[in-house]
């Protein structure tokens, strides 16, 4: 009875949290004008909307680079150059396509890597509303140091204030959640050592 009344509470929590996260990507917008940063990035989607938008965000000097990252190894600079329909004089300049990352932590990496590279602190973050606070998460744990600006893109892939009357919206937002969690839970921990003492170092000599 006692581990039924435990797992009852899991569930309830865990549930709680679901509502939370929904009402969380519900209240997402963009800032109407976005504060400058050394540059953005967008992670890819199944949406050009986001492409468009780090083009256009690049274009009004709102960074002075653009990295595209996750990028399908079968497109080519011609073919984003296309979709997008940027300047061509600041898309050859200024614009760095990623082929490296597949996932959104391998996202993380290459954009860390990025403006490691360039000496980048200070970026605007473009991906879909939904898949944001993961995505902060994971870059946030790439770059402790950095500013990271959210700029996310409304999807129709999840309605945050009407998901729970569609069941693909219902699974895809509830999928997102439970790997946001697993990310939440695994920087905790991590952060958790991470801050620990080192038990083995030597005493000071009295």
């Amino acid at each position: 009875m006692r581990r039924l009344s435990l797992l009852l509470i899991v569930i309830l929590i865990w549930f709680v949290g679901l509502l939370a996260f929904a009402g969380r990507i519900e209240n997402l917008t963009p800032a109407a004008e976005p504060p400058v940063a050394d540059a953005v990035t967008v992670l890819t989607g199944a949406s050009t909307q986001r492409l468009k938008t780090g083009v256009a965000l690049l274009e009004s000097g709102k960074g002075r680079r653009l990295l595209v990252s996750g990028v399908n190894n079968e497109v080519t600079r011609d073919d984003l150059l296309e979709v997008t329909g940027a300047w061509k004089p600041i898309y050859q300049c200024c614009v760095d396509l990623g082929f490296e990352a597949a996932d959104t932590k391998g996202n993380a990496q290459e954009i860390a890597a990025w403006a490691k590279k360039h000496q980048f602190s200070r970026i605007i973050v473009v991906t879909a509303d939904y898949h944001m606070p993961r995505s902060m998460l994971e870059i946030r744990a790439e770059m402790p140091g950095a500013t990271l600006i959210p700029y996310p893109i409304k999807t129709e892939a999840v309605d945050a204030a009407n998901w729970w009357r569609d069941q693909t919206q219902t699974r895809r937002l509830t999928l997102e959640y439970c790997k946001y969690l697993a990310v939440l839970v695994q920087e905790s921990v991590m952060g958790l050592f991470s801050n620990k003492p080192n038990s083995a170092a030597p005493e000071p000599a009295k």
